[in-house]
């Protein structure tokens, strides 16, 4: 069974109530009509602030009450106050908003999940051939230096554990081992010296078993690729998408204590019935 059934088959065990503050764009308004058809998720829009939401983010978060009131007018921060508040169970957003702002929204109404550090992001990458992939960080973490890097590497093996079943971790470089030196190297194999996870690795060791066994690092098995900074990770998605005809669900945030998916702004219809209830079988 593929990631995608697995995920549909929760999603549907659980009929979950999902926000999308960005209901009346197209795209959403379709996928949430195909969500609600499909039996995947119960979608629903933006409802006026309640008295839970505005206690979610005094009592939870410690805002100031007139604070909260306002944080409620703007509809991100609303839709993620819903989550915090237990009105809905999942955030999927981003069709229209940037990254960045649906992250402080997140991270303000919901907060980060107990010993997280730094929020991030994953793709989950789905090739012609049937390959399983997850990609990180590719949405979130400009220049993570190495304890940042242990983090995303840490939360992306969880979320492959949730979705895959197993999780096999490469931290990404253009060098395997000591072959190579120089500051994302060295940033990339201490990640590696702090988690315990194979790096530094090029792609190709952490892919191949044999190309792994010539350069003796890694069992050539990796199902998580986690990439030294933002650049090489979002070109990596784009190029496997665009070139290897891979489905590319997400970005998908990881890290805070409720689950939140951030649409690519190129979202298809297809693309947010799937990230939803990938999102869903991560909560």
């Amino acid at each position: 069974m593929s990631v995608l059934d697995r995920a549909v088959d929760r999603a549907k065990a659980r009929q979950a109530r999902v926000v999308f503050p960005e209901m009346d764009e197209p795209r959403v308004a379709a996928a949430c009509a195909r969500l609600t058809a499909e039996g995947l998720a119960e979608p629903v829009g933006l409802i006026a602030p309640t008295e839970a939401m505005i206690a979610s983010l005094v009592d939870g978060r410690g805002l100031k009450e007139g604070v909260a009131r306002r944080m409620l007018d703007r509809p991100l921060y609303r839709a993620a106050a819903m989550v915090a508040a237990g009105e809905a169970v999942a955030m999927v957003a981003g069709a229209d908003a940037p990254t960045r702002r649906v992250i402080e929204a997140a991270s303000i109404a919901i907060g980060l999940a107990e010993g997280v550090t730094l929020p991030s992001s994953f793709f989950l990458m789905i090739l012609p051939d049937g390959r399983e992939l997850i990609f990180a960080d590719c949405a979130v973490n400009v220049a993570p230096d190495a304890d940042g890097l242990a983090a995303i590497a840490r939360a992306s093996e969880a979320t492959a554990r949730a979705l895959l079943g197993r999780a096999q971790v490469a931290l990404l470089s253009f060098s395997t081992g000591t072959s190579g030196a120089g500051d994302s190297v060295d940033r990339v194999r201490r990640a590696a010296e702090i988690t315990g996870f194979p790096g530094p690795l090029q792609a190709d060791a952490a892919l191949s078993p044999v190309i792994a066994a010539k350069k003796g690092l890694g069992a050539g098995d990796a199902n998580v690729l986690v990439f030294p900074d933002l650049d090489s990770g979002n070109i990596a998605y784009k190029l496997t998408q665009e070139l290897a005809g891979a489905q590319a669900l997400g970005p998908i945030l990881q890290g805070f204590r409720k689950p939140v998916c951030d649409l690519s702004r190129g979202t298809t219809v297809d693309d947010i019935v799937a990230a939803t209830a990938v999102t869903l079988a991560l909560g």
